[in-house]
């Protein structure tokens, strides 16, 4: 999603690497700074009224994000010597259109701010992260998980920003065996007296041989806890996921399910497929189509079909358009975008989007 721009190197004395069997050395060691911004113009044939739950008319606008989360971080790696690392990571997001935080959860670094140990025998992580949930279903979005269009509509129509960026977490990630890899994620919900609230905890178990992926996993989350975030993150909800991916050539075929079982609200199963063509080295073309229901009334459905493209002008700037279609029945109500679209209107909604991204 970005490119990676190393700012400095330098040899330092570690004495923790002793802790890992690894003799005191000079240890290599780099900080990165990394970024992307995304702008785009969004067109919506219906927007929601707030006040009669109708359709207030057609919207066109500047938005933030319009593809990927504007966002900028710093991320660094110590060598502590006998295959052990330490890493870090600091991520924001940006908006584009105001200046201010934009897709962080409100937070300055509300996306990631973690430190981790890797080697050989694995990585363990602490501090704010993405769940193995929300990881997964990022691997298995035909669309790279645009955020017009695409699976990610669905995951936060539902719990909002519960489960993508988890605080107060703890992960193993294992090395990967015969295209076997599995991660675990325990956030600790820091209320004192009162260890179940906001306690969640997750787990992905993938097999991937370059080609072929198949990836299932799993979040549960309490209600409660301390992460002081100003879009909710402890939705109380149960998720699972199971998909499959193909490479054959120049197109990759993808399919999954989601289901998320929320406390008071929906239980939605969301069917989902599509297929990503590199046309040219510079030129891609996606597509996927996604299909929700309420288990609990299946009178509310809805249906959300997108098509994208997206140009190379160089390696780290790319133009885009994308277009796309939302039927809602019942009390259902899937959006297009995440950005500038955020609430959905019965009956059906086209709408469009074109804009630039450029990662540094």
């Amino acid at each position: 999603m970005y490119k990676k721009v190393s700012l400095k190197r330098s040899k330092i004395s570690v004495g923790i690497a002793a802790m890992f069997g690894a003799g005191v050395a000079h240890a290599q060691s780099s900080v990165t700074l990394y970024g992307l911004v995304d702008a785009g113009l969004l067109y919506t044939s219906k927007t929601l009224n707030m006040e009669t739950g109708g359709n207030a008319g057609k919207q066109f606008s500047l938005i933030d994000s319009g593809y990927s989360p504007s966002q900028f971080g710093l991320m660094g790696t110590e060598d502590l010597g006998g295959g052990v690392k330490a890493e870090f990571k600091l991520e924001s997001g940006i908006s584009v259109a105001n200046g201010g935080v934009g897709i962080s959860n409100g937070n300055f670094f509300g996306r990631q701010a973690w430190i981790a140990l890797t080697s050989s025998a694995g990585e363990v992580k602490a501090g704010l992260q993405f769940s193995p949930f929300f990881l997964a279903l990022y691997r298995l979005d035909p669309r790279d998980a645009s955020l017009f269009g695409s699976s990610p509509i669905m995951y936060v129509g539902n719990v909002a920003a519960t489960g993508i960026s988890n605080s107060n977490a703890l992960s193993y990630t294992s090395p990967v065996i015969g295209g076997f890899q599995g991660s675990v994620l325990y956030a600790l919900g820091g209320e004192a007296g009162n260890f179940a609230a906001g306690r969640q905890y997750s787990a992905d178990l993938k097999y991937d041989n370059g080609s072929l992926l198949v990836d299932a996993a799993f979040y549960n989350g309490n209600a409660g806890g301390t992460a002081q975030t100003p879009q909710p993150t402890t939705v109380e909800f149960f998720g699972r996921m199971l998909g499959i991916s193909y490479k054959f050539g120049k197109v990759t075929a993808k399919a999954s399910f989601a289901s998320y079982k929320v406390a008071g609200s929906f239980s939605s199963n969301v069917y989902g497929g599509g297929l990503d063509y590199f046309v040219l080295p510079q030129l891609d073309l996606n597509g996927g189509v996604w299909f929700t229901s309420d288990r609990n009334n299946t009178s509310n459905h809805s249906v959300m079909g997108s098509l994208g493209a997206q140009y190379l002008l160089s390696k780290a700037t790319a133009i885009y358009g994308q277009v796309g279609v939302v039927d809602n029945h019942g009390a259902m109500n899937t959006v297009l975008s995440i950005s500038g679209a955020t609430m959905g209107v019965q009956g059906t909604t086209v709408g469009a989007v074109v804009g630039v991204r450029h990662s540094f």
